[in-house]
């Protein structure tokens, strides 16, 4: 059986299908798709905590599915933007489950990563799967990516219509 890690990059799939779909990703849809028959090494998602209870709700969903969840504190900066970003961490954590794992799977559009994939490839031999928006997913990360899976219909929530 595959071993395989799952990293998945909550920020940027959470704005990339909003705005390419106006609609949520379906994390239960993913989990079922990216470990079927597969043992999972190590599956986690990094989010923003901004302290709210629908944000905790929707951790505590994530915990359920199978997924660590990995919280760092939204930063506002002096010019009243706001900042939060996990790129390090996914980095960190990617080499270290990669070495145990036969598949990497991320989720993200974020090109920054094309370098961590390209790593992973000629340090560990790893296949790399990229779950991303089409419209918003870096052309050097898709390149880079043993293989690209659009994050499509199939993956997400279906708007409840009332």
């Amino acid at each position: 059986m595959e071993r395989v890690v799952v990293l998945v990059d909550v920020q940027n799939i959470y704005y990339t299908t909003k705005q390419a779909y106006n609609c949520n990703f379906d994390y239960n849809a993913f989990w079922k798709k990216v470990t079927a028959n597969r043992q999972v090494v190590k599956a986690i998602a990094y989010a923003i905590d901004r302290g709210d209870e629908k944000q905790r709700q929707f951790q505590n969903i994530l915990r359920a599915i199978g997924f660590e969840v990995k919280l760092k504190p939204l930063i506002q900066r002096v010019d009243g933007t706001a900042k939060g970003n996990w790129d390090i961490g996914i980095t960190l954590d990617a080499m270290e489950y990669a070495k145990e794992s036969d598949i990497v799977v991320l989720a993200s559009g974020d090109g920054d990563f094309d370098l961590l994939i390209n790593k992973i490839h000629k340090d560990y031999d790893a296949w790399v799967e990229v779950y991303g928006v089409p419209k918003y997913t870096s052309v050097a990360l898709v390149n880079s990516a043993s293989k690209f899976i659009p994050i499509d219909s199939e993956l997400l929530l279906k708007k409840d219509i009332r």
